[in-house]
């Protein structure tokens, strides 16, 4: 069969963004979808997890399956920095997972099919996720529950156009070198739309992002990875500030850096840091107890480990348990940008986390917990300006992963400054968003709070 003869991606992923629709009308669906679908959670102790087992000397978390995921201690070691040594809980879960969402061109506009789905984690209830959203160990049906909705898409890509196909991190604070498959198929026939799914084009998704706790953290991953827009955004940006957004996204554009330059700052950033991060016991973990079935740190600070009891209408398994962290406070999660010879540029931070693959990631300017730095010896660096800003472009709170972190928000922000930042300051380079693309293709560049921000600051083309 012959593939059918497409338009440049650029330009229809541009279209789809200043397409819109009734906001009216997507708010109604969520109501009616919220209707069929429920979840309840319960706080438990670690000791009553169903199914979850303690491990005899280690302590560590683990499912009687040995499959999904397990809770386990962290050594770290990161000579020369404010905490040159710290121990902590972390999830270990292995296995990658497929985070897909389907695309089909309709009336010669790209859809993108997503849920409206509940996880136990959720802050807000149901968030719009991707089309696919399961661990290994969901798919294969450990569990043995329902069979995953449109699997078969992501499990066999053969006489489909697929437009992204990337492992990316996830958060290495949290996750010991988790990663997922991130993926975005085409498809050009007839989709059933089941219960709980909807079409939606980019620019219906963009309008949403400022709702508190609405698009969720796979959503937001999955559709930074996909190229910019093309000449259709350059025509519709209504202000300077929207013109110097497209101009970032451009290939032709020049930036503060050439890509090699970026690439080889990278490489020498992971190349000095000295990061060992050991996994061990959980038990006896320093500065760590275990009490009233939870896991917390002696300082009540940074996270804690939780148990719950979860029951759930619409999907997969109606009943589970398991572990999650919960962590203390709102994070602020924060790009600043700078006009720089007519082109947007992100301040962007090289950061090491002790879960990360291969050391260091590119990071938003300011990734933190205020309350978590009372017990740190030094304040983050740009914090106070990002705090103390009035020329913020992007605001809102949203949620990170519900399936293991109970209740955890961040306060994403864009905010324009006049900052002067040394062109070799050893932490910090100016990138443009065409840059950032280009990265994106590749694993372990961009970490997943910064693949959130880059989905805000282009979700402000949608609104010119």
């Amino acid at each position: 069969m012959t593939a059918p003869t497409r338009r440049p991606t650029r330009t229809r992923l541009a279209e789809s963004m200043l397409a819109t629709r009734d906001a009216d009308a997507v708010h109604a669906w969520l109501a009616r979808t919220a209707e069929h679908s429920w979840m309840t959670v319960e706080r438990v102790p670690l000791d009553g997890l169903a199914g979850w087992l303690t491990e005899p000397g280690t302590g560590n978390l683990r499912h009687h399956t040995g499959r999904f995921f397990s809770v386990e201690g962290l050594a770290v070691d990161l000579p020369g920095t404010p905490v040159p040594r710290w121990s902590q809980p972390i999830i270990n879960q292995p296995e990658i997972g497929i985070l897909g969402i389907l695309v089909r061109e309709f009336d010669g506009v790209l859809h993108f099919l997503m849920q409206a789905k509940h996880e136990p984690g959720n802050a807000n209830g149901l968030q719009l996720s991707p089309t696919v959203q399961a661990t290994r160990s969901n798919y294969t049906r450990v569990h043995q529950g329902k069979p995953i909705p449109y699997l078969e898409h992501f499990r066999d890509t053969s006489g489909h156009h697929v437009l992204v196909d990337i492992r990316q991190s996830e958060q290495g604070a949290w996750f010991y070198r988790k990663r997922n498959r991130n993926m975005v198929v085409e498809v050009d026939g007839e989709v059933e739309v089941r219960e709980g799914f909807r079409w939606f084009t980019l620019g219906e998704i963009a309008g949403l992002m400022t709702v508190p706790d609405l698009v969720n953290m796979d959503a937001r991953t999955v559709l930074a990875c996909l190229p910019g827009g093309g000449a259709a955004l350059a025509a519709a940006a209504a202000d300077p500030f929207g013109e110097a957004l497209v101009r970032s996204g451009d290939p032709a554009t020049p930036g503060v850096h050439t890509t090699g330059e970026v690439l080889s700052w990278i490489t020498e950033v992971r190349t000095r840091t000295d990061l060992h991060a050991t996994l061990g016991p959980l038990a006896g973990l320093p500065d760590w107890t275990r009490e009233d079935g939870v896991i917390a740190h002696r300082g009540g600070g940074f996270f804690t480990v939780v148990g719950v009891d979860v029951r759930a209408g619409g999907r997969e398994v109606g009943t589970w348990s398991q572990p999650m962290i919960e962590p203390v406070g709102t994070g602020v999660i924060a790009f600043l940008v700078k006009e720089i010879g007519g082109v947007l540029h992100v301040l962007t931070h090289a950061r090491t986390e002790a879960g990360y693959a291969d050391v260091t990631e590119l990071a938003p300017t300011v990734q933190c917990v205020p309350e978590t730095h009372e017990h740190l010896p030094v304040r983050p660096r740009f914090l106070d300006e990002v705090l103390g800003s009035a020329r913020i472009r992007f605001d809102a709170v949203l949620s990170e992963e519900g399936g293991r972190f109970l209740g955890a928000r961040n306060r994403y922000l864009v905010v324009e400054t006049d900052a002067e930042v040394a062109r070799d300051d050893p932490e910090y380079r100016w990138l443009t968003l065409h840059q950032y693309e280009e990265l994106l293709r590749h694993s372990f560049y961009v970490n997943i709070q910064a693949r959130s921000l880059l989905l805000c600051l282009r979700s402000l083309l949608a609104r010119g």
